[in-house]
């Protein structure tokens, strides 16, 4: 039952239909995955359709958020973690933050704990979230955003996080049912908080699935029917990040994006080719050329059975 760019949502949108519907310029965006199922393909969808003045929330920054800035999206970033994963710098990122080049960039750092506490504290519809991840941290310093309260409870002062709320939080899974049911195995970093966090929550998917596989294996369920505004199959749409069970990490597209965001117009003009360039998702990665997805594919590791018998 898979395709491309389906919507399982009573209007039946693409993704870019569903990025146009819920997305506004000046919106404060979450974009959430952990070197795993990061929605990348939503990402260059924003890229095409031009929006600007966004607040990107990212708990840890990679080249799609050097693809973001360098596509005139975001004017401030909130995030814990700034590097290309473990495969260079991000010197899209650098430019903006070092140089003030071509504009600067508000960022609101946080420890991954403190980002961690603000996506709780938003799904769970509270305040703020206490931490202790910051206490001796210059963050104190930098983040006005970070208080001290005293504990009622006599322990002394704690540092609180405010709650974070986007205005659209989006995700990536490996599968969804036709009701809406969002089922990911894996890191799943931040994808729960994030999704329950959002004013408006946007999924792709890899794939639809029929609803008795789904009801077979509940557990696997994160984000249940009802709570994301817009499901979209998009596949291979976390590439160049892994997803479990379909594709691994593209470790030569990290390695390489180093030299690519190195020059600004390089930079540019790269996205100007393989985003602006490209209809959707799918002319993306038929521009990678042919033969190039045969390196990631992943071999099949099936998990043991689990008995969710119950009473005859």
């Amino acid at each position: 039952m898979s395709g491309v760019q389906t919507l399982v949502d009573v209007q039946g949108a693409t993704l870019a239909e569903a990025i146009a519907r819920h997305v506004r310029d000046g919106h404060t965006v979450a974009i959430e995955g952990f070197g795993h199922l990061v929605p990348t393909a939503a990402a260059h969808e924003i890229i095409r359709q031009g929006f600007t003045g966004l607040t990107l929330a990212r708990m840890s920054c990679d080249p799609l958020v050097d693809q973001m800035l360098a596509g005139g999206c975001v004017t401030k970033l909130i995030s814990s973690f700034v590097g290309n994963s473990s495969a260079g710098s991000l010197h899209e990122l650098r430019r903006r933050i070092e140089l003030r080049d071509p504009e600067p960039l508000e960022f609101e750092e946080y420890s991954m704990g403190g980002m961690i506490a603000r996506y709780t504290a938003g799904a769970a519809k509270l305040p703020f979230a206490p931490i202790r991840s910051c206490t001796g941290s210059d963050l104190l310093a930098l983040n006005p955003m970070i208080k001290s309260v005293a504990d009622p409870y006599g322990g002394g002062d704690i540092h609180v996080v405010p709650a974070l709320n986007p205005d659209v939080s989006i995700i990536h899974a490996q599968r969804a049912d036709r009701a809406g049911n969002i089922q990911a195995w894996g890191m799943l970093g931040i994808h729960q908080e994030a999704a329950f966090a959002g004013t408006a929550v946007i999924a792709t998917v890899e794939e639809i699935v029929d609803d008795d596989i789904v009801r077979s294996d509940p557990n696997r369920t994160i984000v249940p029917a009802g709570v994301a505004d817009a499901v979209v199959v998009c596949p291979r749409g976390a590439h160049p990040t892994s997803v479990q069970g379909y594709y691994d990490r593209d470790d030569r597209f990290h390695r390489d994006w180093s030299e690519h965001s190195y020059d600004a117009a390089a930079l540019r003009a790269w996205i100007d080719r393989h985003i602006r360039g490209t209809e959707n998702h799918e002319g993306f990665i038929a521009g990678l050329g042919p033969g190039y997805w045969h390196r990631l594919e992943v071999g099949e590791r099936l998990s043991a059975p689990v008995n969710y018998g119950g009473r005859r």
